[in-house]
């Protein structure tokens, strides 16, 4: 980046080179890998489009996880985290709140998403 130069200089500068940037509201970014996969929490994910071509640019929290074997242990769900998917998504109905904890194996966070689409 050049020094001294406000974002939305840059921006316009960009645009008359034919590069367009969008920024992308995204919760979590995740990249599979053969045996490791990275997280990245609070992301910030720029959407790049130049000659055709569209690219990311990801940054935010990373982390590595070692990928689950296919064979788990059934994920607990508790009242707490029922709740809460109930109060995030805005969803009343018990059963759907807790039918999405178990699709997404718990993950709170894709349960609030997946019930937000429906």
């Amino acid at each position: 980046m050049m020094p001294n130069m406000d974002p939305a200089t840059m921006k316009k500068m960009l645009a008359r080179m034919g590069i367009k940037s969008t920024e992308v509201d995204a919760v979590r970014v995740v990249i599979e890998g053969q045996e490791k996969d990275l997280v990245i929490e609070n992301p910030q994910v720029t959407r790049i489009e130049a000659q055709g071509t569209v690219s990311f640019q990801v940054a935010g929290d990373v982390m590595e996880r070692e990928k689950q074997a296919a064979a788990q242990e059934p994920v607990e769900i508790t009242e707490d985290d029922i709740k809460m998917v109930m109060e995030k998504s805005g969803v009343a109905d018990h059963d759907r709140a807790r039918e999405a904890l178990e699709s997404t194996k718990g993950d709170i966070a894709e349960a609030i998403l997946l019930l937000q689409k429906q």
